[in-house]
């Protein structure tokens, strides 16, 4: 999908050359319904052109809308993927176990649901799904993911996005199901793994509230915690909320602007975020390893600062990355 006169790491940051189509989809109004309605409403961004696609599932993060990630799924879209955000609920208490066991009925649902509410002519790929969440919705993400409940899904996992996921309030404060068990590489699971990170998500905006990607529960827990294969990208300079879109309004919108500790604009972090969520989705899900392995060899490509890239990788895996460094002469 390389444009004419970018580099593919180039373009993965750009908006992609699918025009994008938003849906928004009721869920059914009652458990006996036949109707092919889904447990959740769900906001879907689609490439508005013929053809089969991979399928993310992106949940938000906590007491969030859908609605305030729709810059983000569309540049996800946009590559050619259809995405889908569902509403996962109004409000939450601190027991993550219910939303896990909505990510599953959702899930559960694409098969027999999805494509009644699609174009004709544009069709879910499902042997290519991943999994992908910002804050709460990365920690449930990833309960679903490691099967931490008893609700499973029968769709099979191709790829796994932690979007500045957290477990919790502070170490030993986490909420249920606790994901985290704090022993390195101890998830066991050898879905491809992708944790993003903010720089600023574990500082404080002000001292009468935590900060809202605390120390302990946060980024780097989680990526310390996955097995191979596994990377991590920390943008230095940027926020919890800097993922959401560049206006959020209502209560919860403002909220995203008050309690947490956030960067300049919004729109740099939700470019490279969303570009590198694409590049890790085309290595997974498309076997194209272009633009990932630039930017994982190249983090200066990127269009913010980032921390040191970490990766978590076989020994072959290791071997074809170094072999894009730069050889001496």
């Amino acid at each position: 999908m390389e444009q004419q006169g970018q580099e593919p790491w180039e373009e993965v940051f750009q908006p992609g050359r699918f025009p994008v189509r938003i849906l928004k989809i009721p869920q059914r109004t009652t458990h006996r319904s036949t109707t092919a309605a889904p447990p959740k409403p769900l906001l879907l961004a689609l490439p508005d052109q013929p053809g089969e696609y991979p399928v993310v599932v992106f949940l938000h993060g906590y007491l969030l809308l859908n609605s305030f990630y729709t810059q983000l799924l569309n540049h996800i879209a946009s590559h050619g993927y259809i995405a889908i955000a569902p509403q996962m609920y109004c409000v939450a208490g601190a027991d993550a176990t219910p939303e896990i066991a909505d990510a599953a009925a959702i899930c559960n649902w694409l098969p027999e649901g999805l494509s009644s509410y699609l174009p004709g002519e544009v069709r879910p790929d499902l042997q290519s799904v991943a999994m992908a969440g910002h804050s709460r919705g990365g920690k449930v993400a990833f309960g679903l993911a490691l099967g931490r409940t008893s609700h499973t899904t029968e769709l099979k996992f191709s790829a796994l996005v932690g979007v500045d996921p957290v477990d919790g309030l502070a170490r030993g404060v986490q909420t249920q199901p606790r994901i985290l068990t704090y022993k390195p590489h101890s998830f066991g699971s050898d879905i491809p793994t992708l944790v993003i990170g903010s720089g600023l998500g574990s500082v404080k905006k002000n001292p009468l509230f935590p900060a809202c990607a605390p120390q302990g529960v946060n980024h780097r827990e989680f990526y310390s915690e996955c097995s191979a294969p596994a990377y991590h990208f920390v943008a230095s300079d940027y926020g919890h909320m800097d993922f959401l879109d560049d206006e959020t309004v209502g209560v919860r919108g403002q909220t995203s602007y008050c309690l947490c500790k956030n960067g300049a604009a919004r729109e740099p972090m939700r470019r490279f975020s969303g570009g590198i969520m694409v590049a890790f989705l085309d290595l997974c899900l498309r076997k194209d390893s272009g633009a990932f392995n630039d930017v994982l060899v190249h983090p200066s490509h990127a269009p913010v600062k980032l921390e040191p890239v970490e990766s978590f990788v076989s020994e072959v895996e290791h071997e074809s990355v170094e072999s894009l460094l730069p050889q001496p002469v």
